[in-house]
């Protein structure tokens, strides 16, 4: 059940192999949606209904993604000697968290698209997608609590508690995220930030998937540490880069609006940068943009904002960041976290590292 390597490691080739694989079991319990016991069946005649909320579950899922948080955890197993077979429905249940939370995301945010697709709540409406994320929500618990029949119970209940602080931190990211949004802070400095970047993708992109990894391989509370400071180090970078894509990125022609963080009003390390750099009359131009709702922001405004950020010097100050980030990352890996000894996936991990910081969708 190994994928192939190829001799020159391609990260995105790493992906798309573990993805299949991942995949596969997802596919599988996903119809769990829809099948029910005998006592609770539901009678043919509303068996439209049935299908009509299967296909809206399974809508985001179905889209697929890069598959990074899963293959993370299945690399980090096996570089520790760990049996990837045991470690599918521990990858499988962290595919689809990120599946039901950016169902709820794209609501919180109205996002237009994901995965070059309408966003669900714009096919479905919000009350739908809320519950089409709430029916994932479910599914990843019950995929991850396979463990228990294939792991030692002692094994199953540390990743179960393992992804229940992964995934509460993460929530709490968003609601700092969302109530500083709301508030319309135009004060927030750069270490605040990193508080939403340490809960929303240190850990829950990079330092959980490679904790669960590592969990499976029985790490010491040592090695853990060491990784959830690597995870945070690369995972404020994967961040940073993500939102600098957002500005000048189609995402191979995927994403039809550019500048959607700053339509949703969203506070990155380019526009703190920005609002601390900008002079003083457009400062306010700035901020009169950034407390319109997103509906009637303009393109020309967000065009606009874009253009004052290359002219201030704040995309660059992100790029240079993140490769700062990367390199402390990189020193982190190779000095603590040599523990992660076995091949190829200690050279694939690392190939990672690249391909998140130099990504260009």
């Amino acid at each position: 059940m190994k994928p192939p390597i190829s001799p020159s490691i391609n990260f995105l080739d790493v992906l798309n192999n573990y993805k299949n694989l991942v995949w596969s079991h997802i596919k599988t319990n996903l119809n769990q949606v829809k099948d029910f016991p005998d006592f609770c069946r539901i009678d043919p005649k509303y068996r439209f209904l049935v299908d009509f909320h299967f296909d809206m579950v399974s809508d985001y899922p179905r889209r697929k993604g890069k598959y990074l948080r899963p293959s993370l955890v299945l690399l980090t197993a096996q570089a520790m000697g760990f049996d990837i077979n045991k470690a599918i429905p521990t990858a499988s249940a962290m595919q689809i968290s990120e599946d039901w939370i950016l169902s709820h995301d794209d609501i919180e945010d109205q996002s237009e698209q994901r995965r070059g697709l309408p966003a669900i709540q714009k096919i479905y409406g919000n009350e739908l997608a809320i519950n089409a994320g709430d029916a994932l929500h479910v599914l990843m618990w019950q995929v991850l609590s396979q463990n228990y029949s294939i792991l030692d119970k002692n094994l199953a209940q540390k990743i179960h508690q393992e992804f229940f602080t992964m995934i509460n931190r993460t929530i709490l990211g968003q609601t700092i995220e969302i109530k500083w949004t709301q508030d319309n802070r135009f004060d927030l400095t750069e270490e605040d930030l990193l508080l939403i970047l340490e809960s929303k993708t240190g850990y829950y992109t990079i330092a959980g998937p490679m904790r669960l990894g590592a969990i499976l391989a029985g790490a010491t509370d040592s090695q853990l540490e060491s990784i959830y400071c690597f995870g945070v180090m690369l995972g404020r970078s994967f961040q940073i880069i993500d939102d600098l894509l957002d500005l000048t990125s189609d995402f191979g022609g995927q994403k039809k609006q550019q500048g959607n963080d700053i339509y949703e009003g969203k506070r990155t390390i380019m526009l703190v940068h920005l609002l601390n750099h900008i002079d003083s009359a457009s400062k306010i131009k700035l901020q009169v943009i950034l407390l319109k709702p997103r509906d009637q922001k303009t393109e020309s405004e967000i065009n606009w904002v874009i253009d004052q950020m290359k002219n201030f010097g704040s995309l660059d100050y992100g790029r240079q960041l993140a490769n700062k980030f990367s390199q402390e990352a990189t020193k982190i890996f190779e000095t603590e976290l040599q523990f992660l000894s076995h091949q190829p996936f200690r050279s694939q991990i690392l190939s990672g590292i690249d391909f998140i910081t130099n990504r260009n969708q």
